[in-house]
C-alpha cells in the first residue's frame, strides 16, 4: 500500500510541475504580446506589414513552446526541464506534386531561394516575366530549376500564361529578367535546337543598363572569333534541308563551317578584331540608351558556334544583331542579309514564324544608319540563308557594316554605333 501510494504521490508531483511549467511559459507569452501592443503603433504595425510584404513570399508559421520532459525519472528526485523559454518557429516539410512546365514571374523582385522558407537564403531575385522550368508545386510554393540548380519561389508568384514584359512594344522574345547584370549565360542543353551545336562550352555576358531602363535585350553578336570554328561542321536548316542560296557554304549543302574566320581588311587588320570593336561600342551605345545588351563575345575567342549564339539568344533576349563586314573590296557600304523568297525556306521553322520580324528589323537597322550619314549599299538589302536566320525565334539580323576596304577608325565606328542605336529604336517604337 505504501508504495502505491509513493507512485500516486510521485505522479500527482509531475503533473503538478507540469502544469506550473505550461503556466509560466503562457504568462510569458501573454507579457511578451502586452509589450509588443505597448510599444508598436498601429501606424508602425502598418508599416512593418508592408515591408514584409516586400519580400513577395510569405508564408504564415506558427510560434510553439517546447517543453523537454524527457529527464523526469521515476524516483522522486526528477526534475522537468523547460528547455528553451524563446518563441521558436517551426517549419513544416514540403510535399511536392510533380509537374514539367513552364511558368512565368507575375511581379517584380520575387526572391527566388534555396529552401522552401522564407529563412531559406535568397538565391536572386526575379522579376515580372522571368521563365522558368517549375519541376514541383503545392499550394504555397514551387519548386524551379535556375542555373541548373534546384530552387523554390511562392506558388502565388507564377503563372503558366507567358507575359508581355513591355506593354506597346514589339515582340519581346526571350527573357533576360531572371539574371543578374554581369550573368554569364551558357547554352541550356534543353532549350530547342540546343542539340545542333557542337561548339558551346563558351558563355555570352549580360550587362543590364542603370538609367532609362527599357526591359529590352539586345544580343550584340561580334562575328567570328571561335578558335577551330570552321573545321567543324553544323546542320545549316534545323530540319536538315540543304541551303538555298550560296555564301560561305556552297547552294544545296546541307552542312557548314560552325564560324567561319572572317576576312581581312586591307590594312591587314582582321575583319573579328573589327566586330568586337564594333560590339563594345554599340554594347555602350545601347546600355545609355535604357537597353539590357547581351553580349556573345567580349574577347578574340568565345567557344560558341553560329547556333549556340543564335540559341542563347533566342531564349535570352528581344532581338538579336549580328555584326560583319563583307569580304568584297569596293567599300559598298552597310547592308543587311535578307530572308531569301524561296517559298521551301520560308514556309520552314522557325523561318515561317519569325521572317517578317528579320526583315523589319532589318529594314529599322538601315533606316538608323541611314541617318547618319552611313553609305547604304543599293537598298540595302541582299538575301542570304543564314544559319542565324535559319535557326532564329526572334527578330534577327547579319548586318554588314562595309567591306574590307571601308574605313573602321574610332570615329567611323562610334558613328556606326549611333546608326544601329537608332535603328534598334526605330524597329521597338522607342
Amino acid at each position: 500500500m505504501k508504495k502505491i501510494l509513493s507512485c500516486i504521490k510521485i505522479k500527482c508531483f509531475k503533473y503538478i510541475r507540469y502544469m506550473a511549467a505550461v503556466s509560466v511559459l503562457m504568462i510569458i507569452s501573454l507579457s511578451q504580446a502586452s509589450c509588443s501592443n505597448k510599444t508598436e503603433s498601429p501606424t508602425q504595425t502598418a508599416s512593418s506589414s508592408q515591408a514584409n510584404m516586400s519580400d513577395t513570399d510569405l508564408t504564415e508559421k506558427k510560434d510553439v513552446f517546447l517543453i523537454d520532459t524527457d529527464n523526469a525519472g521515476d524516483d522522486g528526485t526528477d526534475t522537468l526541464q523547460v528547455s528553451d523559454m524563446s518563441v521558436k518557429k517551426k517549419v513544416p516539410e514540403q510535399s511536392f506534386a510533380d509537374v514539367d512546365e513552364t511558368v512565368y514571374i507575375t511581379a517584380d523582385s520575387v526572391n527566388i531561394r534555396k529552401g522552401a522558407s522564407t529563412s531559406a537564403p535568397v538565391l536572386k531575385k526575379a522579376d515580372k516575366g522571368a521563365k522558368f522550368q517549375r519541376t514541383g508545386k503545392n499550394s504555397e510554393w514551387s519548386r524551379i530549376i535556375v542555373d541548373g540548380e534546384t530552387a523554390f519561389v511562392v506558388t502565388r508568384y507564377l503563372t503558366e500564361e507567358a507575359l508581355q514584359t513591355t506593354e506597346g512594344s514589339k515582340d519581346q522574345g526571350g527573357s533576360s529578367a531572371q539574371y543578374a547584370s554581369g550573368a554569364q549565360i551558357k547554352l541550356d542543353p534543353s532549350w530547342k535546337y540546343a542539340g545542333n551545336s557542337k561548339i558551346n562550352s563558351g558563355y555570352a555576358v549580360l550587362y543590364k543598363a542603370e538609367n532609362n531602363r527599357k526591359d529590352i535585350t539586345v544580343c550584340v553578336n561580334a562575328g567570328h572569333g571561335t578558335k577551330g570554328g570552321s573545321s567543324v561542321k553544323t546542320l545549316c536548316h534545323p530540319d536538315g534541308t540543304a541551303k538555298v542560296t550560296g555564301g560561305t557554304t556552297a547552294e544545296g549543302a546541307v552542312k557548314t563551317v560552325a564560324v567561319s574566320t572572317g576576312m581581312t581588311f586591307n590594312d591587314g587588320t582582321s575583319e573579328a578584331a573589327v566586330t568586337l570593336k564594333m560590339a563594345k561600342a554599340l554594347k555602350t551605345e545601347l546600355l545609355s540608351r535604357g537597353y539590357d545588351v547581351l553580349m556573345i563575345r567580349e574577347s578574340d575567342d568565345v567557344q560558341l558556334d553560329n547556333i549556340a549564339r543564335t540559341v542563347i539568344a533566342n531564349n535570352t533576349s528581344s532581338c538579336h544583331i549580328a555584326l560583319h563586314w563583307d569580304s568584297t573590296g569596293g567599300d559598298k557600304g552597310a547592308f543587311y542579309m535578307g530572308v531569301p523568297d524561296v517559298a521551301s525556306y520560308r514556309q520552314m521553322e522557325p523561318v515561317a514564324s519569325t521572317w517578317e520580324k528579320h526583315e523589319a528589323l532589318g529594314k529599322s537597322l538601315i533606316q538608323g544608319l541611314k541617318n547618319t550619314g552611313t553609305r547604304i549599299f543599293g537598298d540595302g538589302r541582299l538575301p542570304m540563308d543564314l544559319t542565324q536566320t535559319s535557326y532564329s525565334t526572334i527578330a534577327s539580323i547579319d548586318i554588314e557594316l562595309g567591306d574590307k576596304a571601308s574605313d573602321h577608325s574610332d570615329a567611323t565606328i562610334n558613328t556606326l554605333a549611333k546608326g544601329l542605336a537608332d535603328g534598334v529604336g526605330i524597329y521597338f517604337g522607342k
